[in-house]
């Protein structure tokens, strides 16, 4: 068992110009459940592929225990990973999966057996260890997995969202294993997910990412409670947290009709900045219906949704006329209001959190504004690249027919039929060829469409007319494979 340590961590992929995990500071208890959750494309997965080794460091560190394995291969982390899509080897039965690794490892076949026999009655395989993984189910698929990493008994297991290709039920139920499983054995584990449910029924403690940021990290119950910024407080939490901008009267913060009575140390901290004005959170179970009478907030229902015990209702304050907003309430499942009525929404001052406004929910990064940065369209040069085999880099001005006529996989093709071995096209052959249907080369124009409805302002993607090289034209799964 061993801490993890990420020491301000930074990742840029190349042709990039943000990162895609930026200074990340981390720290991972010994024997702890940290799980990292986050919008799709906020670096939670890099980050795991970081410690995984993976993916290279631009800058930084990373340390599990007292060793800094920022420069180390995978095979020497000591740690053990469990994937989205399972990974099994379909060929191989259910213990020859779990086994494997111990195999390559040299591990003696004894020693094998009796790892595979122990991690199989801890996940409940023991009856299905001679079967293929294609006669298992979705989630005994999970297990193999996971007992795959269990046998290696590593320091550290890290879990890149595996529970995602689960029904809703077996989610349930395989998280529920997954986190009795973990404080039974005491295993270091970081845990990547984008479900914000899974993150606070499973975790230690909870580190959400924006945008390759870590915007905070605690407990489950302080992280619903007390979200730092307007993102966490949006984000954590189904509904999502209320948030009001109010303006300051003395003690008390007015929103809409009703006074809100504010601890006193909560209003003083958000005045620091002299601002008249702060953001009210409240929990959608922090509000109540009130009376005619009551001072509240009159709102209409315009949705309700029931959920058996509980209903939720999405209402509208104030009119076209003047400035709306949207609150959410949970009632009482059995006598709802209905859409169209009148409510009387009174919020609970004793739960409420209290900070300085924020532009708009969801945009302000705790740690300020200077680091704050917009969502940008795919970039364009990485897929580019994933038009060639992972080796061969495409620069963005390149024309697609040239660089496709000299890329090394149609420059072996060429050789290998007995066309000239000299360097680039030049040994190629200049007689023009019509590309047969499925080629490559005939998926130019549909490839050059999808990029300008990408990036429109790159139409500088035109392939320009010219003479193709007998050797660009090759069947797309032909190239796809070399």
């Amino acid at each position: 068992m061993a801490s993890v340590t990420f020491d301000k961590a930074t990742h840029v992929y190349p042709g990039t110009n943000e990162p895609a995990v930026d200074n990340l500071d981390l720290t991972v208890a010994d024997g702890e459940f940290m799980v990292l959750v986050g919008p799709s494309g906020c670096g939670k997965s890099t980050s795991l592929r970081l410690l995984a080794g993976l993916e290279e460091l631009t800058s930084g560190a990373i340390r599990i225990g007292d060793r800094d394995v920022t420069d180390l291969p995978p095979k020497d982390r000591d740690i053990a990973m469990v994937f989205q899509n399972y990974a099994l080897y379909p060929h191989m039965s259910v213990a020859e999966n779990m086994g494997f690794g111990l195999k390559i490892a040299g591990v003696a076949r004894s020693e094998i057996t009796k790892r595979v026999q122990e991690a199989a009655v801890l996940l409940g395989l023991g009856p299905y260890l001679l079967r293929k993984p294609k006669a298992l189910s979705g989630g005994q698929r999970q297990r193999v997995a996971m007992g795959r990493a269990i046998v290696r008994e590593p320091q550290v297991f890290l879990m890149d969202e595996p529970l995602s290709n689960l029904d809703a039920k077996l989610r349930v139920e395989t998280r529920t294993q997954i986190a009795a499983l973990q404080r039974r054995l005491g295993t270091t584990t970081v845990y990547v997910t984008h479900d914000q449910t899974e993150a606070l029924t499973m975790g230690d403690r909870v580190a959400v990412l924006n945008d390759g940021l870590l915007q905070q990290v605690d407990t489950p119950r302080t992280m619903y409670d007390r979200p730092v910024n307007a993102f966490v407080a949006g984000f954590i939490g189904s509904p999502q947290m209320n948030l009001f901008n109010g303006r300051i009267d003395g003690a008390t913060v007015q929103i809409a009709d009703q006074d809100i009575a504010i601890e006193r140390t909560q209003l003083a901290a958000a005045q620091t900045e002299g601002a008249d004005t702060v953001q009210i959170g409240a929990r959608p179970e922090d509000l109540r219906l009130g009376g005619a009478q009551d001072n509240g907030i009159k709102a209409e229902v315009v949705l309700v949704e029931e959920l058996g015990a509980d209903a939720y209702i999405y209402a509208r304050v104030g009119t076209p006329d003047t400035s709306t907003f949207d609150i959410v309430v949970r009632v009482d499942g059995r006598r709802p209001p209905v859409k169209g009525e009148q409510v009387n929404v009174i919020i609970a001052p004793e739960h409420t959190t209290c900070s300085p406004p924020s532009p708009a929910t969801g945009s302000e990064d705790c740690r300020g504004q200077d680091h704050q940065r917009d969502h940008r369209r795919p970039h364009l040069p990485k897929l580019l690249h994933a038009l060639g085999d992972g080796t061969h880099k495409l620069p963005v001005k390149t024309d697609l027919r040239q660089t496709i006529g000299e890329h090394p996989a149609t420059r072996s093709r060429s050789t290998s039929t007995g066309a000239s071995a000299r360097s680039g096209s030049a040994g190629l052959s200049e007689q023009s060829q019509e590309p047969p249907a499925g080629s490559v080369v005939g998926s130019v124009p549909r490839i050059r469409d999808l990029l300008l409805r990408l990036a429109p302002e790159r139409a500088d993607l035109q392939p320009r007319p010219q003479t193709l090289p007998s050797a660009a034209v090759m069947p797309v799964s032909r190239f796809s494979q070399s």
